[in-house]
């Protein structure tokens, strides 16, 4: 017996030395020396106060921010402890209804705008915590900023396109907006 349980041991032991304290060591410790901010949650402060994550979607409803995607999770919106999407599918009469709605309240906070609305403006993503929208989704709203705000919709224009995101590489994925950064250089604009 002994012949067959001591080298189960040894092994059992020397596995869960490696897999499960070296290894989580050795990239802990490299995620941290080579991505500090990313290994950290990507936090953003402003004036030593901590705003939010530039991974999780903020939710900014007044009419002088950008909005971001629809949040799905629960019990409130960007739930970061409950990422999810609704599971609902595009023929379910109760996602058409939510998009009806969301479609109506942009339309109803800015009445002369006459794009079409970009669809994630009005449709949730798939874990609920999109912090990114397209730029066409931010051109959609800088009128409704700029007229908020009483601020010139060229300076707010700037803004959007200082704030887009372009792909790695200049190909890997598509240029994004990031809501809650741009809507801190927002704040930082009179």
């Amino acid at each position: 017996m002994n012949k067959i349980l001591r080298p189960a041991l040894v092994t059992f032991t020397v596995l869960t030395l490696v897999t499960g304290v070296a290894y989580p060591l050795l990239v802990t410790g490299m995620g941290q020396s080579l991505f500090p901010t990313e290994a950290a949650g990507s936090l953003i402060q402003r004036d030593g106060k901590l705003v939010g994550s530039a991974l999780i979607g903020q939710n900014f409803s007044d009419p002088g921010h950008f909005w971001g995607r629809p949040s799905a999770t629960g019990p409130y919106a960007n739930n970061a402890a409950a990422s999810s999407g609704s599971n609902q599918g595009p023929l379910n009469p109760a996602l058409v209804e939510a998009v009806k709605g969301r479609v109506e309240a942009l339309r109803a906070a800015d009445p002369g705008n006459t794009l079409p609305v970009p669809v994630e403006l009005v449709t949730a993503s798939a874990s609920g915590l999109d912090p990114h929208i397209s730029p066409a989704a931010a051109q959609y709203q800088v009128q409704r900023v700029a007229k908020s705000r009483g601020v010139d919709a060229a300076k707010v224009q700037a803004l959007v396109a200082d704030h887009t995101q372009r792909p790695l590489l200049g190909i890997l994925g598509e240029p994004v907006v990031n809501v809650l950064r741009l809507n801190l250089a927002l704040d930082a604009v009179r």
